[in-house]
Order: structure tokens, then sequence, then C-alpha cells
């Protein structure tokens, strides 16, 4: 079969992709080891042949992302990063911050928060627990909307035109064996988190982690949730101690916002 111009386009914009991902892999992986990688333990963390990390490694040394190998220090974080950091911004998150750290200091736990990103959630912030045991998922990472605590709250507080939109697009896979994966049930789901205020996460995003949510918007209307995950040993004893918190918390928080 001929190859077309269109089929040409649809491979190029697909590698671009996959280089973008790529990218965005070795950045991450830059994060967890400030002092530097080299290219051999970059291209492990990675999975990639040291050939093509080398290839990435040197556009993102020319946009300044990365500072490039060296004999001393390896592959570092480059300043670039700063400025861009420095333009990310998320007025929630300033406005939560302090419900956050209360949170944390009254529970033990960790407290994330995130926002609506199409159809998932993404955290954009977070004070870690102080039990030698916690859940931590860190800041930028992304779940699903209908098998998380924070995405079904923020599910259960959209109207109902944004609920249309989003059963046309959102897929409800198997996470877990708790997942729901049916429409029907997402919106009992839903009711029981508008009755109650608060939503919860059985071990339907992660085996051995729930947790429980609250969802609030701000003054502009964006939509966003604090969350608590807890690993499930303790969630059992804890639930109803942490939602009342987190309602409480959360309840004072939309009031300030609102002023």
């Amino acid at each position: 079969m001929k190859k077309t111009d269109e089929d040409d386009a649809l491979a190029s914009g697909r590698q671009g992709i996959q280089v973008i991902a790529r990218a965005a892999a070795l950045l991450r992986a830059l994060e967890r080891r400030p002092e530097g990688l080299s290219l051999g333990e970059l291209a492990k963390a990675v999975s990639l042949p040291r050939s093509t990390v080398q290839r990435i490694v040197d556009a993102l040394d020319d946009e300044g992302l990365v500072l490039a190998a060296s004999a001393s220090s390896g592959v570092r974080l480059g300043p670039a990063l700063l400025s861009l950091a420095a333009a990310t911004r998320f007025h929630i998150a300033e406005a939560a911050r302090e419900t956050l750290e209360a949170l944390a200091k009254e529970c033990g736990e960790t407290v994330d928060l995130s926002v609506l990103d199409q159809q998932k959630v993404v955290f954009i912030d977070q004070v870690a627990g102080t039990h030698r045991l916690t859940a931590i998922s860190a800041v930028g990472v992304s779940f699903p909307l209908h098998s998380s605590a924070n995405g079904k709250a923020m599910l259960a507080a959209m109207a109902d035109d944004e609920i249309a939109k989003m059963k046309r697009h959102l897929r409800l896979p198997a996470i877990t064996p708790n997942t729901i994966t049916s429409w029907d049930q997402l919106e009992q789901e839903m009711e029981k988190i508008r009755s109650k205020g608060v939503s919860f996460d059985r071990e339907e995003n992660s085996v051995g982690i729930c947790a429980v949510s609250v969802a609030i918007r701000s003054p502009s209307g964006e939509l966003a949730a604090i969350s608590i995950p807890v690993p499930t040993q303790r969630f059992k004893e804890t639930e109803v101690e942490l939602s009342r918190a987190l309602i409480v918390h959360c309840d004072r928080l939309q009031k300030r916002m609102v002023r």
C-alpha cells in the first residue's frame, strides 16, 4: 500500500510525541537525583539506549533545560527550569497552603492539593505526613478521575452539562479490582458524595492505599480538591476522623476564598 502525505504526517506526529515523553521522563529522573547522573545511569533510569539519551540531552542542553555531562557531575537539571518554575503559579495552591499544613499537622497524614486537567487530576502541592508509613504521590503526577478520591470529588462538584461532556469522552478502565468501571455506578457514587460532602477511594486507584477528598472552587471557578491518602490498614480506623477534619478545614477555606 502506498504511503500518503497524511500517513507521513501522522508518523511524524507520533514520533514527536514520543520524543517529548522521553524528554519528560529524563527530566523527572534528574528531578529525583539533583546531584546529577552519568549518561549510563540516566539511560538505565529511563530504560533507553545511551545513544538516544545522548541526543535528548544534547537538545535539552541547547535550551538550558539540563547541564550536559561532565567528568565531575554528569547530567543535571539546567538553569532555564528556574524561570519556567517561577512562571508556574497556581493561585489556588497559594490560597490552600495554610489548610494543607493545618490538616497535616492535625492528622499526621500526607495532604494533597490537585486540580482538574481535562479527564484527569494533577497534583500541584503536598504536605508530607509524619507517620513512618505514609502514602505520597509526587507533585506533577496525575490520577484518573473515576478511580481517585479527588477525581470523584471533582466529578461530583461538576454541573450537569460538564458531566454530560465527560460521559462522551471519559473512559473508565479498571485500575484495581475495586475500580468503578460503569457510569451508572459512578453516578450513584457521585450522589453519595454530594450528600455526604466527601469522597472516598477504597483501594480503587492503588491496592494498599485509600483516600478521602473534598472538592473546592476558587473565586475564578477553578475546580480543585484536597485529599488525604492513607495506607489501608490505618485508614479503616481513622476514616471518620479524617473525613470530619477535611470537611471542616475545606469549608473554612472555601469561605475565606469567597470573601
